[in-house]
């Protein structure tokens, strides 16, 4: 008997300028058409996207801060 696959599932962050933001509602809106799950838990993802502006100090800090909760929450994380 053949089991469906599970489908796959994906954690994300948006962080910074609103350029950042528009294009992760885009990277979300691709991946769900594409099959994918949105999941709010770093640990229940196959992958964790963060997507990020760093273009001032306090910027980068919290990026690499975010970067550093979703690398030791799943260790697959996509920058």
């Amino acid at each position: 008997m053949h089991t469906p696959a599970r489908q796959k599932r994906i954690g994300m962050v948006s962080l910074g300028c609103p350029k950042a933001l528009v294009d992760s509602e885009r990277i979300l809106t691709t991946l769900r058409s594409e099959g994918y799950d949105i999941v709010a838990e770093y640990d229940a993802a196959d992958a964790v996207i963060v997507n990020t502006c760093g273009f001032l100090d306090s910027a980068r800090a919290e990026s690499l801060e975010a970067i550093g909760e979703a690398v030791a929450a799943n260790g697959r994380v996509i920058v």
